[in-house]
């Protein structure tokens, strides 16, 4: 087979540090588009980005060369920098140090966008952290609470 094609559908998940919740609306509106642009950037395209004060959701195809790992360390650190660059408030800023990231059938894509895009009204009654044990559950990703949270 001469060409190598993949087709692999992931849904990142990270938090602020500490669960700060700092990223504001205004900063959100710029901070969705420039993460999307991160992932196209690096053959990675992006279906849907999102998420609330503190927290963002990825969801993009994979290349087929680079690992999750090293999207991620790409999106965490040129976004961390790019919101330390729009202004004092955001000078201590920090993305926490681990993440999620859950496989998505071609099937499920769609219900994955929609509930990016449903963020803000799905968290008047769900903390992150409470949306973050669910997804794990749902994947079925063994985790020991002591180590999820920073």
């Amino acid at each position: 087979m001469p060409q190598s094609l993949s087709r692999i559908l992931i849904h990142l998940v990270f938090s602020t540090k500490n669960h700060q919740r700092v990223l504001t609306p205004a900063i959100r509106t710029e901070l969705h588009p420039y993460l999307a642009g991160i992932l196209d950037n690096i053959d990675c395209p992006s279906l849907q980005v999102g998420g609330i004060e503190d927290h963002a959701h990825l969801f993009f195809g994979l290349s087929r060369t680079r690992s999750v790992a090293e999207i991620v360390e790409t999106v965490k650190t040129s976004s961390s920098k790019w919101i330390k660059s729009k202004g004092d408030q955001f000078a201590d800023f920090h993305w926490q140090s681990g993440y999620g990231a859950f496989s998505v059938s071609q099937s499920g894509a769609d219900a994955v966008v929609t509930y990016i895009s449903n963020q803000a009204q799905h968290h008047h009654t769900l903390s992150f952290q409470d949306e973050y044990r669910r997804l794990l559950e749902r994947y079925q990703v063994a985790f020991d609470e002591r180590y999820v949270w920073d």
